[in-house]
């Protein structure tokens, strides 16, 4: 890996704001997400960039917070907006 964002997210990750869904479509009423997305600074979970609303990449536009993992069972990968990089 060549990303020091997701070389430093190698810890636990944190305490999820949900487990429900999506925070912006559960807030907005929706509940069409395609795949959801943990903020590993915060644990936000958004919405992924194939869902209609793309919480999780909106979400890094308001808090710059660089990395996300997925949080959909069996998937275990991260990706860092800030360099484009799946790790």
């Amino acid at each position: 890996m060549s990303c020091v964002h997701l070389d430093r997210q190698g810890g636990a990750d944190p305490a999820p704001t949900t487990r429900e869904g999506c925070v912006g479509c559960l807030a907005e009423g929706r509940d069409d997400w395609v795949h959801l997305r943990l903020c590993l600074s915060c644990g936000y979970v958004g919405c992924c960039d194939s869902s209609p609303r793309r919480h999780a990449s909106g979400h890094f536009g308001e808090t710059g917070h660089p990395v996300i993992r997925s949080f959909e069972d069996g998937e275990s990968w991260r990706w860092c907006f800030l360099d484009d990089e799946l790790g």
